[in-house]
């Protein structure tokens, strides 16, 4: 094998470089792998550590560090290991001095070793797959574990008696941390025990200007602009809901009843939906009655009256749990936001607490379907309210849901009669079935007579 010449070996910090020494054979290395670094092991000549070189590694180094070991493998196949100079230089035509090597451990003949070069990619895709794999098995695991909330709240209607009857509609998201299935019932329990306090009372009396109509056809407006300006069903139910409580506190002129609404409707906005519409979107909106200055003062004096007091349960939050409740289909889960929506616009319907309206919104929709049963005891365990007790408010909302064709105000009727919210309110109305429930009523009534009186005559 050629030898070459011996480079000195390059100063740091810019140290001068002294004059190179002509190579004696000896200060070479063996040479274990090509890579990216050259082998650190040290050759023991005479007893005595070579030292080291640190030339930097390049890349035209490397490859000529390369080329020249699978030169000298080919010319010299039987040798256990390939003798590389440390340093490069001009190539020498006398032959090499003999020296003492180390031996590698390994004595047989090395086999031909195989690389495979995996790139980032590969890498990236193989540790995908191993977290995707990981958390399905994790998954598995979980499915048959339970919790100690879960075995609890199982005791706990094991001896309430309702295990038989009543479906676990939170076991398809007991995997889903975004469902908190422990926590769900104890968060519907207190939405349930709040809404008595932010119940809006009758307040159209304390208003001299505007009446229940006047309220009708904001309502409508609103949810025309809703749907234009594609908001969330959350925010249309809270601006309802904000534009209540402010009239229930605060007395409002004519004039100022449509800037009432839009400064709801931007509060609620700005509360629920991610990019909420630009004040000028609303100065649009309403055909510029209203300039930008006024939108934010009523904005403004808005919250002072209400203090800030913006979390409070909507017909909303209850209608989409008592909808997972009667297992329904998207028919029905349409129906049932009709029903809700129509009773957005009438004042009547301020009389009933949040949770009675989602309620009976789910129950007409079962009457109009015609579905069966139309109460289960899923559906009572979990609103808290009986057929007897939905009665009045429901006869209400199936009314209102056979005037919405000649009514008008259109807004809700054509929202849902487009095809993508399966048409439901072109379905006929249950008005048989109000009509049924009327005589039912009175037989309730009438059988709780009896007992009221039977109860007189034992005390007697």
């Amino acid at each position: 094998m050629a030898t070459r010449d011996a480079l000195p070996q390059q100063q740091r910090a810019g140290a001068a470089v002294g004059k190179p020494k002509p190579s004696d054979g000896r200060n070479r290395r063996a040479l274990g792998d090509i890579g990216n670094v050259v082998n650190t092991r040290e050759v023991v000549n005479e007893g005595k550590p070579v030292p080291q070189i640190s030339r930097p590694i390049t890349r035209s180094f490397g490859a000529q560090l390369l080329a020249n070991a699978q030169a000298a493998a080919a010319a010299n196949k039987k040798s256990a290991a390939v003798l590389v100079d440390g340093a490069i230089g001009k190539e020498v035509t006398k032959p090499a001095p003999t020296r003492k090597v180390v031996k590698q451990k390994a004595t047989t003949k090395p086999k031909e070793e195989t690389v495979i070069q995996i790139s980032p990619d590969t890498v990236e895709d193989k540790t995908t797959s191993e977290i995707k794999e990981g958390k399905r098995a994790s998954a598995r695991r979980g499915s048959s574990r339970k919790t100690l909330t879960s075995v609890l709240t199982a005791r706990s209607k094991v001896a309430c008696g309702i295990t038989t009857k009543v479906h676990d509609i939170d076991a398809a998201d007991s995997e889903d941390q975004l469902a908190v299935v422990d926590y769900v019932e104890d968060i519907y329990n207190y939405y349930k025990l709040i809404e008595q306090s932010c119940r809006v009372h009758d307040y159209m009396d304390s208003q001299p200007e505007i009446n229940d109509r006047m309220r009708a056809i904001l309502a409508d407006w609103l949810i025309e602009v809703h749907k234009k300006f594609e908001l969330m069903p959350e925010t249309l139910y809270l601006t309802l809901h904000i534009l209540d409580r402010y009239l229930a506190v605060k007395t409002v002129p004519r004039r100022e009843l449509q800037l009432v609404g839009i400064g709801a409707m931007l509060i609620a906005c700005k509360y629920e939906e991610i990019w909420a519409p630009e004040i000028n979107d609303f100065v649009c909106i309403s055909d510029r009655a209203y300039n930008r200055e006024q939108i934010l003062c009523m904005e403004k004096s808005m919250l002072n009256k209400l203090e800030w007091s913006l979390t409070f349960p909507t017909p909303y939050m209850f209608l989409v749990r008592f909808i997972k409740a009667a297992a329904s289909d998207k028919e029905l889960e349409h129906m049932a936001f009709f029903f809700a929506e129509l009773a957005l616009i009438q004042y009547s319907i301020i009389m009933y607490c949040p949770s009675m309206i989602a309620a009976s919104a789910v129950y007409a929709a079962q009457c109009t379907l015609r579905k069966s049963p139309m109460w289960t005891e899923t559906l009572k365990v979990h609103t808290g309210f009986s057929e007897p007790q939905l009665i009045d408010c429901v006869k209400a909302l199936i009314n209102f849901h056979s005037v919405a064709a000649e009514s008008k105000l259109k807004a809700v009727y054509k929202k849902y009669s487009s095809p993508d919210r399966n048409s439901v309110a072109l379905l006929p109305p249950a008005t048989r079935f109000s009509e049924e429930l009327k005589v039912n009523n009175s037989l309730i009534n009438v059988n709780r007579g009896r007992e009221g009186s039977r109860s007189h005559l034992l005390d007697d």
